[in-house]
Parts: C-alpha cells; structure tokens; sequence
C-alpha cells in the first residue's frame, strides 16, 4: 500500500503505470538525418533505469522540414523507423518501463541551430536550413526569414505525416502518443492569435483556431491502436497581452476529451519572443489545477518542479494527476530512487543495481522485469 500520492499507481487511458513520476520529452539535438543514434540508446537508457512511471522519447518531427533543426529526431520515413526501433530494442532489453513518444512540427521555429551552438534560425539555402511553415507568414521574430503560410494541400500533407508518423509508432510497440501542441511550435501556432492571421476556416475566432489542432488529434487517434492512449501537450498561455490564455486551454482540453484524449499536459510559452514569463517553482502550476477543475482525464503538471515534498503536495492537493519532470531528472537520473528513499516507497530498479541499495532503505528496490 502506497504511502504517498507519488508512489500510487494510475492508468491513463488502458496504460497501467507504477507511479505518477513522468518523464517529460525533452530534445537532445544528436540526431544524423533524422534517424537517432548511439547517444539515444545511453540516454533513453539512462532514464528508463530511473525508477518513473512513464518515458516520453524526445519531441520527434512527423516530417523533415518540420525538424527544431537538423539534429532533430523524427519518424517520417523507413530509415527513421529502423534507428529507432534498435535503440528501443536496446532499451527494452534492460527496462520494462512503458515508452511513448512526442510527435510534432516545429511551424516556423524549425530550421534551427543546435542550442550549444546558439540556437537561432537557420535561413533557407544556408547548411542546414530550409524554408519553414507556418498558418500565417508571421516569422517568430521579425529578423528571421518568414514562413509560408500553409494551404490546403500543405495541411493535407500534414494530416498524412502525423498520420504516418503514429502508424510507425504503433508498429514500433510504443505504448502512447503525446501530441505536441506546446512551446510555439506548429499546433500553438495555430490555437494562438499572435502567430495565426488567418482569414479561412482555420483562423479568426476559437473555434478555427482550434479546427486543425483538433483534426490531427483526431487523425493520430485513428492511426494508433484504440487500446492505447494518446495526449496532448499545450502551453496555457503565451504570456503575452490577447495572446492564447488559460480560458482558451480549458476550452481546448474540454474539445479534446470530447475526442478520446487520454490526458492533458500542461505548460507554457514557447510562442512568442517578447513573452514574459514569471518564474518559479510551481510557476504552471495554477494552469494544470484550472484545467483539471474543467475536465475529467488525467493532467499532468510540469515546470520547475525539483524537490520531493514539492512534488507529492501538487498530487495530494489534487492540482494534478501525474508530475512531470525534465531538467531535474537529468541532473539528477536517479530523482524517482531518491523520492521513494525520502517517503519510505518502493521503487523498480534492474536486477544489476539491487546491490546498491542502502542499508537505512532496505526496502527501496523492487526487481526490474526488464
């Protein structure tokens, strides 16, 4: 019997999970061509030894031009789906920790470079760059090259690709979806006024600002098996004036479950390049508890969430479901050991560690099936 909210199991559609510790996806730029290599392999690795409930691969691109840049992930065609079933097949060979995958378009905040490198656009026929897509021919910042407004061929392409791109991952064995509709990138771009100008069915009030949105959500849902969740990631606000807002998020997330979504995680910005985000610890917070106020599926909240206590009070207050966790649990890959090591839980860890286990914890370690 669990002692915390933290350590309780939880099911997010038909997916059983040991505990409600999500690890968020989070970019590694290491990519060649799209196709990931050995870095995945000890990174994914790493965190599935970690002792969460649940891992999310890195937002990964349904079609090259939509790549953050050329050291993107993406699962758009064979060579894509082969690199990738070999690490997981690496992975799941140590783990059985269940493993979903971020699909997404990056719109007009593709044709990157690589943060360590500065991370700004790469302008078309420069190495590395192409030409980006977008709703509208808004560039994220007035300098960079702007982006062509897509039309109804290029929004069919896109309801393929995601289509695929799910098709893939289901043939792959991943255990849900997550549907990337956060941080500026193709879909915010669509739900958010400030990049979305246009004048057709899919721009101007709510309701067409969420049109596209909500068809690829529909679109992946029909590609994936029934039986295994798919979700949402959304930033809640842009943090700027009459830009996308909590309000229109709930109404979103209450058109998504309407639709099969399985669970909604919460976070924000992303959108616009004169944002001004408050921060601090528990900083979204407030939107995932608005959201699971208005909704019945899961939420999951993220956002410089880093200590234990902080963690379990967002779940036994009842402002979210599950917690998310990135940078935290890369600093710190073994952050799911020593929550349960704080709170007198209990833990999967791989038959190769259980050695490990300090004597004051004698009860830390579970066996890994993996």
């Amino acid at each position: 019997m669990s002692k915390t909210k933290m350590f309780s199991p939880i099911s997010i559609g038909g997916l059983a999970l040991r505990n409600r510790i999500v690890i968020a996806p989070m970019c590694q730029y290491s990519a060649e061509d799209g196709q990931m290599t050995d870095w995945h392999l000890i990174h994914l690795g790493m965190l599935a030894n970690s002792g969460a409930g649940f891992l999310t691969i890195e937002a990964t691109a349904v079609s090259p031009e939509g790549r953050i840049s050329y050291g993107d992930v993406g699962l758009y065609d064979d060579a894509c789906e082969g690199a990738m079933r070999r690490v997981l097949e690496g992975v799941r060979r140590w783990s059985d920790m269940p493993i979903g995958i971020q699909l997404g378009h990056a719109g007009r905040k593709a044709s990157s470079e690589l943060p360590w490198k500065g991370g700004s656009q790469i302008r078309p026929g420069d190495a590395n760059g192409w030409k980006t897509v977008a709703p509208s021919a808004v560039p994220f910042k007035e300098i960079y090259d702007a982006p062509a407004a897509l039309d109804s061929d290029g929004l069919a392409r896109l309801r393929k690709a995601f289509a695929d791109a799910a098709a893939r991952a289901a043939r792959l064995d991943l255990a849900a979806v997550q549907i990337h509709g956060a941080h500026g990138y193709l879909l915010h771009q669509f739900l958010s006024p400030v990049s979305n100008h246009r004048t057709d069915a899919y721009g101007g009030s709510l309701e067409n600002r969420m049109r596209f949105p909500l068809e690829i959500f529909e679109t992946v849902r029909a590609a994936f098996p029934s039986e295994r969740p798919v979700t949402m990631r959304v930033s809640a606000t842009d943090w700027v004036d009459d830009g996308w807002n909590i309000d229109e998020t709930i109404a979103f997330a209450q058109a998504l479950e309407q639709r099969g979504c399985s669970a909604f995680h919460v976070s924000s910005g992303g959108l616009a390049s004169n944002q001004q985000i408050v921060l601090g610890p528990n900083y979204q917070v407030p939107f995932a508890r608005a959201v699971k106020a208005a909704t019945r599926m899961p939420v999951i909240a993220v956002g410089l969430i880093t200590e234990f206590e902080q963690a379990e009070a967002i779940l036994g207050t009842g402002d979210a479901d599950l917690i998310a966790i990135a940078r935290a649990v890369l600093y710190d890959p073994r952050w799911p050991w020593h929550a349960a090591a704080h709170f007198g839980e209990s833990v999967a860890a791989a038959n190769q560690y259980l050695r490990c286990q300090p004597r004051q914890f004698s009860s830390l370690f579970e066996a890994n099936a993996g």
